[in-house]
């Protein structure tokens, strides 16, 4: 499957600034399932971009900008070829099959910064998912599957274009949020329960199956780590599991 994409985001000032180093993190992250065929960035006129590599591994543009200006801009156009990908199609090692289950030693050491969860931040349950003990005993899969959509029934999506995502206690507060208010929720809901998470930025490609939040737009989403079956997408906003019109530009804790 073929997907491309045009990315336009400009800063307008009313006078000229200085501008301090930039980092863009738009380059899609390629696996078995995404290839990128084509990619091209632009910035301001005079800028010295470098390629490089995070701590995630998330290919990001370094953009030093010498020149003062009223206006920085960030483009990208994208051409991908997607495999088709049924979101549940992976296998859970058995002895992490019930939830709540514990990392083999050499998991957790390696999952420790998405496994941390201050304790502002800690969430023992939400509307719809009340009790700590809630899914305890279950097959794990079903109980993430249904935790993903209990918090999209409790938080109504609202467009908000601006700003750091929302503490989690002021999310469920209002009940209300941007997808990267739930997401953060999400995350820390699920480092709560022991399961690590991390967040993921990226692009939601339209599809012709019904309209889903966020749709031909950047969006955030979680990925939960299943001993046997990797990093598994999950994305509350829209209450669904991650399929192949979910690609992701970078991750991070």
């Amino acid at each position: 499957m073929k997907l491309c994409a045009r990315c336009r985001t400009w800063y307008t000032y009313e006078r000229e600034v200085s501008f301090s180093p930039h980092l863009v993190r738009l380059f899609p992250r390629q696996d078995h399932g995404v290839r990128v065929r084509d990619f091209r960035f632009r910035t301001n006129a005079g800028a010295q971009v470098q390629h490089r590599r995070d701590l995630y591994d998330n290919w990001i543009a370094r953009c030093f900008l010498p020149e003062p200006g009223a206006r920085l801009r960030f483009e990208a156009d994208l051409e991908l070829e997607v495999a088709e990908r049924n979101p549940f199609d992976f296998l859970v090692d058995a002895d992490a099959t019930r939830f709540p289950f514990a990392y083999r030693d050499v998991e957790r050491a390696a999952l420790v910064p998405f496994l941390e969860v201050e304790a502002a931040d800690r969430v023992e349950g939400f509307p719809g998912w009340d009790s700590p003990d809630a899914g305890a005993g279950g097959d794990t899969v079903s109980v993430l599957v249904e935790m993903n959509r209990a918090l999209h029934r409790a938080i109504r999506y609202e467009r908000r274009e601006h700003g750091e995502p929302h503490p989690p206690a002021e999310t469920l507060r209002r009940g209300a949020g941007s997808c990267r208010d739930t997401a953060r929720l999400h995350a820390a809901i699920l480092r709560t329960r022991g399961i690590a998470a991390r967040l993921v930025s990226g692009f939601l490609f339209e599809t012709g199956s019904g309209p889903r939040v966020a749709e031909g737009a950047l969006h955030l989403w979680t990925e939960a780590y299943l001993p046997g079956a990797g990093w598994v997408g999950f994305d509350p906003t829209n209450g669904v599991l991650c399929d192949h019109l979910y690609v992701p530009t970078a991750v991070g804790a």
